[in-house]
């Protein structure tokens, strides 16, 4: 029977999902971020097919999300989209030494994806973390200033940003630390799995195609690196990118069908 547990892991919310005779056992750990203004349960469907599978997986709350709300309006929120994302950076460090130091990890197997605002945040921590074995970026962006940009363009049609034109700057100098499309050379080979629909019009679908075509030629092992597009699908995640996850990291976390 797989059980889902409601966790702090250190002071981050999170549903931990896991086949319930095996809570106590070293299992290889998928972290999965959800999207802006969704929250850690939205994403439970992926999480039992992957703890069926053999996996302990990890929902977090985001910072401003769930059971971390501070009652933000979403216009309010999208101030604070980098912040998120930088803290969401933070708390998978978190995640990470708090399983490693109970014993959890099997042979150190450790992988992470999410959805939008999740994706575009494991881009960003594939740029941080080398304990990182496997990833999945689903509808989210690796050109973090790039998309950048395109948020400060597209929020300022509507109103006035209430940062200076330096505040802005200073954004875009700190999101290239994260920028994967600047650290290609950070995958290192790792496994890494994209998705995207051609109808998304909120993250744009070139900025995850564009970058997969340019980093695979990086890659010796083809089979490492694959880009899923589907071809009538707007901004939200089909069950073929849910299927299509669960086998990815099922073959690059070792795991036995």
């Amino acid at each position: 029977m797989i059980g889902i547990y409601k966790e702090n892991v250190k002071t981050i919310p999170a549903l931990v999902v896991v086949d319930s005779t095996k809570t106590t056992e070293a299992l290889p750990i998928l972290t999965y971020f959800h999207g802006f203004t969704s929250a850690k349960e939205h994403n439970l469907p992926l999480a039992f097919l992957m703890a069926e599978k053999g996996f302990r997986v990890i929902l977090p709350d985001s910072e401003h999300h769930g059971e971390r709300s501070k009652g933000k309006t979403a216009a309010e929120m999208q101030l604070l989209f980098w912040a998120i994302v930088r803290q969401n950076i933070i708390d998978l460090q978190d995640i990470y030494e708090s399983y490693q130091s109970k014993g959890l990890f099997l042979d150190d197997k450790f992988g992470v994806a999410g959805t939008s605002m999740g994706g575009i945040t494991t881009a960003a921590v594939l740029t941080q973390y080398k304990w990182i074995n496997a990833a999945a970026i689903l509808m989210g962006s690796p050109k973090l200033e790039k998309y950048a940009h395109e948020l400060v363009r597209e929020v300022s049609k509507y109103r006035d940003l209430p940062f200076t034109e330096k505040e802005i700057q200073h954004v875009y100098e700190q999101l290239q630390a994260y920028d994967l499309s600047k650290h290609m050379e950070k995958l290192a080979e790792r496994p890494i799995l994209f998705w995207h629909g051609k109808k998304d019009d909120v993250v744009p679908y070139d900025h995850s195609f564009d970058f997969y075509c340019e980093v695979q030629k990086l890659y010796e092992n083809k089979e490492k690196i694959h880009f899923i597009s589907e071809e009538n699908q707007s901004h939200k995640v089909s069950r073929h990118a849910i299927l299509h996850t669960v086998d990815w990291f099922t073959k690059h976390l070792s795991i036995k069908q």
